[in-house]
C-alpha cells in the first residue's frame, strides 16, 4: 500500500514537471517577450524572447519587481513612480491595460520602444497575478519617424511645386499678353546682341530703361537662353514688398517666427535655386536693407526668418531699374557696392521713340493677341495709323502702346479699327510736339503774316487733298489725316476755293 502511494506521489511530481517543461517550451517559441507576476509584482517566469529583446537574464528578474529593474524611468529618462505604473495597475483593479508609447530599459541601459499587455490572472475569484506580453516596436518608431520626414519633404516639396505653378501661370500670362520680342530696328538688334552673348554665362546682368520697355521680357529672354532654362525665372518686385516682410519675403520663414507666420514659407531665393532671380525695380529696395540682400547675393546662402540653419543656393541674379542707379549711389539713396554687384554686365534697352519702324508691327501683334483673347474678327493697322502712331511720343513706352490698342479693339465695333477713338488722352502731345517742330521751321526767317499762314495752310490742304485723290471723310480720308471733322475740312476748301481737277 506504501509502494503504491509512493508511485502515485512520482508519478504526480513527473507529470507537473513535465507540464511545466512544455509551457516552457510555448512559451519560449514566442516571439514576444513574456513575464509572468505574482501579486507583489515579482516576476515568476521570463521566456527566452524576453531575455534576447532587453538582456535581462532569468536569475537577473525572477523573484524582484519588475518596474524597478526594467521600467522605472520615461524615455526621456525622468523617475517613473511605481504607483502609476501600468503592469502593477492590472494586480490592483483587475483590468487589462494595453500601452504602446513606452520603453523598458535594456541590461546595458538603453531605451527601447515597446507595446505591451498587461493582463490580470485570476484563480479561485481571487487575482494571482499577472502575465505581461511585450514587443520591440524599434523598427516601426523609426519608420514612422521616417515616415513623418517624409511627409515633410513632400509638404514641402508640395509647397515648393505650387509656388512654381504659380510663377509659371504669371509667365503664361505675360507671354499672352506681350508676346515674344518683336522688331527690326538698329536699337532692338543692339539690345538683342547683348542678350546673345550675356546668356549662356552665369554673369549678373542689370536691365536699364524707361518705364513699360519691356524688361521683364528681356529678364525672361536671358533666362531662357540660359543653361538654366529648365529651372524657374522667380520674379520679385521689389517696390511692392511691404519693409516689414522684406525678409520673409526674400528668404521665407518658420511656423511661429513672428505674428501671422502661421506656417513655414519658402522665400524667393530658396524657390531660385537652380535657377534666375529676377529683381524687378531693385531701386526701390530701403537703403537699410540693401545690406542683408548684397550678403545673400554675395555669399549664396542665407537663413529663413526664425531659424538658425543656413541654407546654400545656386542663383543667378538679373535686376531691373527705371532709376539711375549710379545717381541714386550719389545721393545716398543706393549702396555703391550693391550696385557694382548687381551691374557686372548693364543692358540699356531703347524706348518706343527710339524704335519708330517697330511700332507698326508691335502694334499689329498686340491688335491680334487682343482680338483671339476677345473672340472678334481679326483686325487690321492702317497705313494711315501707322503713320499716326509712328509720330507720337510713347511716354508709357510698349506698355502705353498696347493700352492704345486694347481700346481701339474696344471701340470699333465694325470690321474697320477707330484708331483716333483710343488716342484723344495723347494725341495732342504728339500733335502739340509736330506742330511746334513745324512752326520753328516755318520761323526760321522771321516771322509771317496772316496772308502768308493763309497760303501755308492752303498748300498743305492741297497735299493731303492730292494725296487721298480728293477723299475727304471716311477711313484714310483726308479729313482724318489731318485730325478734322468732314464738315470742317469741307468748309475750309470751299474758304479757300479748291476745286477737284477734272
Amino acid at each position: 500500500m506504501v509502494d503504491t502511494e509512493t508511485e502515485n506521489c512520482e508519478q504526480t511530481v513527473s507529470d507537473l514537471k513535465r507540464l511545466q517543461s512544455e509551457n516552457q517550451l510555448i512559451l519560449d517559441a514566442a516571439g514576444e517577450g513574456i513575464y509572468g507576476l505574482n501579486c507583489q509584482g515579482e516576476a515568476t517566469f521570463v521566456n527566452a524572447a524576453a531575455v534576447d529583446i532587453l538582456g535581462w537574464q532569468e536569475k537577473d528578474i525572477l523573484g524582484k519587481p519588475i518596474h524597478d529593474i526594467h521600467h522605472h524611468s520615461h524615455p526621456d529618462g525622468s523617475h517613473y513612480p511605481r504607483e502609476e505604473c501600468p503592469i502593477y495597475a492590472a494586480l490592483n483593479d483587475g483590468e487589462i491595460h494595453r500601452v504602446d508609447n513606452e520603453v523598458f530599459w535594456s541590461v546595458e541601459g538603453q531605451p527601447v520602444p515597446v507595446e505591451y499587455t498587461s493582463t490580470p490572472i485570476w484563480q479561485d475569484e481571487k487575482l494571482a497575478g499577472a502575465v505581461v506580453v511585450f514587443r520591440d516596436v524599434s523598427e516601426r518608431k523609426k519608420m514612422e519617424l521616417q515616415r513623418e520626414k517624409d511627409f515633410e519633404e513632400i509638404k514641402f516639396l508640395k509647397e515648393q511645386l505650387e509656388n512654381e505653378r504659380d510663377y509659371l501661370r504669371d509667365e503664361i500670362n505675360v507671354t499672352i499678353n506681350y508676346g515674344e520680342i518683336i522688331g527690326e530696328s538698329q536699337a532692338l538688334k543692339r539690345t538683342l546682341a547683348q542678350i546673345e552673348a550675356v546668356a549662356k554665362t552665369p554673369t549678373s546682368v542689370l536691365i536699364l530703361g524707361e518705364s513699360g520697355v519691356g524688361k521683364e521680357m528681356i529678364a525672361r529672354a536671358i533666362h531662357s537662353n540660359s543653361e538654366r532654362d529648365q529651372s524657374p525665372l522667380v520674379k520679385v518686385n521689389c517696390a511692392s514688398i511691404p519693409k516689414d516682410l522684406f525678409e520673409s519675403e526674400f528668404f521665407g520663414h518658420v511656423k511661429g517666427s513672428f505674428t501671422g507666420a502661421h506656417r513655414d514659407r519658402v522665400g524667393r531665393m530658396e524657390l531660385a535655386n537652380g535657377g534666375s532671380l529676377f529683381l524687378d525695380e531693385v531701386g526701390e529696395i530701403p537703403l537699410d536693407l540693401q545690406g542683408k540682400l548684397l550678403r545673400a547675393l554675395q555669399e549664396q546662402e542665407f537663413e529663413r526668418v526664425g531659424d538658425e540653419k543656413t541654407l546654400k543656393v545656386d542663383v543667378r541674379i538679373i535686376a531691373a531699374t527705371n532709376k539711375i542707379l549710379m545717381e541714386e549711389v550719389k545721393a545716398g539713396r543706393f549702396r555703391e557696392d550693391l550696385y557694382y554687384r548687381l551691374s557686372v554686365f548693364p543692358i540699356e534697352v531703347p524706348p518706343l521713340r527710339e524704335r519708330v519702324s517697330d511700332i507698326a508691327p508691335l502694334a499689329q501683334h498686340f491688335l491680334n493677341c487682343i482680338c483671339q483673347e476677345q473672340g472678334r474678327e481679326r483686325l487690321s493697322v492702317s497705313k494711315s495709323q501707322a503713320n499716326k502712331l509712328a509720330k507720337h511720343q510713347w511716354p508709357g513706352n510698349i506698355r502705353e502702346l498696347k493700352n492704345v490698342m486694347e481700346r481701339a479693339v474696344i471701340m470699333s465695333p465694325g470690321q474697320r479699327l477707330q484708331l483716333d477713338l483710343a488716342m484723344p488722352s495723347v494725341v495732342p502731345v504728339s500733335r502739340a510736339s509736330s506742330e511746334d517742330h513745324t512752326l520753328e521751321v516755318v520761323l526760321e526767317g522771321g516771322f509771317k503774316t496772316d496772308q502768308e499762314f493763309r497760303e501755308l495752310e492752303k498748300q498743305n490742304l492741297l497735299k493731303v487733298l492730292e494725296e487721298t485723290r480728293w477723299r475727304i471723310s471716311g477711313t484714310d480720308g483726308a479729313a482724318e489725316l489731318l485730325g478734322l471733322k468732314a464738315s470742317t475740312l469741307a468748309y475750309k476748301i470751299k474758304t479757300f476755293g479748291l476745286e477737284k481737277p477734272r
